[in-house]
């Protein structure tokens, strides 16, 4: 028997959840928590197989509840079930370690057979989600510019010439260029418009 407890703020949601889940063989709803505090508290205390978790709600989100739960209960899968499918929404919920994340709009059947595969150790993902998940990983993260490389090309896109840069930062018209020559390796361009375009193109500037 697979034991499951479900955190959600909405009673109705959970109600229609147990029903679901309780019409199953093999599935049983052992506790109910309405928020992400009671969702901790009640996982230590009852160390379900599987948690079915929401992301917003009152008195503490799923995303920091899920961490906690695994950290204090490390046998326990948490599964995030919600109606959110932002990239922020399932990146936080993933890097916290959820074991899979639905949406509501799943069927009773695909809930159902969701837990099971949770429970054998598998991860779950709504399609949506994992082409959300696909996309990020072939997405390459944004170049990371220093401090001091995002100051000076922020300058270049005022307009201002190197010399220009080098007084208003007090450093030399040498050490405003290595600056730059170190932004173009980053941003694999060969001239200041390039690397302000490329910057601004990856929210850098």
């Amino acid at each position: 028997m697979i034991r499951i407890l479900l955190v959600d703020d909405h009673p109705v949601v959970r109600m229609g959840l147990r029903g679901m889940l309780d019409a199953e063989p093999d599935l049983s709803v052992v506790g109910e928590a309405s928020s992400g505090a009671e969702g901790f508290e009640q996982a230590v205390a009852l160390t379900p197989d599987i948690v079915l978790m929401d992301l917003r709600m009152p008195g503490g989100d799923g995303v920091e509840a899920t961490g906690r739960i695994l950290s204090a209960a490390p046998g326990v899968r948490v599964m995030v079930l919600t109606t959110y499918e932002s990239d922020r929404d399932i990146l936080r919920a993933i890097e916290a370690g959820a074991a899979g994340y639905l949406l509501k709009d799943a069927s009773p059947k695909e809930l159902a057979d969701a837990v099971r595969a949770a429970a054998r150790g598998e991860t779950v993902l709504a399609p949506s989600v994992a082409s959300t998940l696909v996309r990020q990983v072939r997405s390459p993260a944004p170049p990371a510019l220093s401090a001091r490389e995002t100051e000076v090309l922020k300058l270049v896109a005022s307009g201002l010439t190197n010399a220009d840069i080098g007084k208003r930062l007090f450093i030399s018209e040498a050490t405003v260029k290595t600056h730059l020559l170190r932004v173009f390796n980053k941003l694999d361009v060969a001239d200041r418009t390039a690397a302000v375009t490329t910057a601004m193109r990856h929210g850098l500037l």
